[in-house]
């Protein structure tokens, strides 16, 4: 939409992604990513691992 002054009027309406959250919302859009800092490679392991079965639960499958 464009208004009288020649630029684009946002929607009132936003977009949902899956789950409720809007787009942008979400880690690796734009660029953006998550470091996360670890005592040892086994706390990272076990970080990984979580975050693996978290992606399993909502329904990403393994390689």
């Amino acid at each position: 939409m464009v208004g009288s002054s020649g630029h684009a009027k946002r929607s009132s309406v936003t977009e949902r992604a899956p789950g409720g959250r809007r787009p942008s919302d979400r880690i690796g859009i734009k660029g953006q990513e998550l470091v996360e800092i670890h005592e040892d490679e086994v706390a990272a392991g076990q970080a990984l691992e979580a975050v693996a079965r978290a992606k399993r639960w909502r329904g990403y499958r393994d390689l």
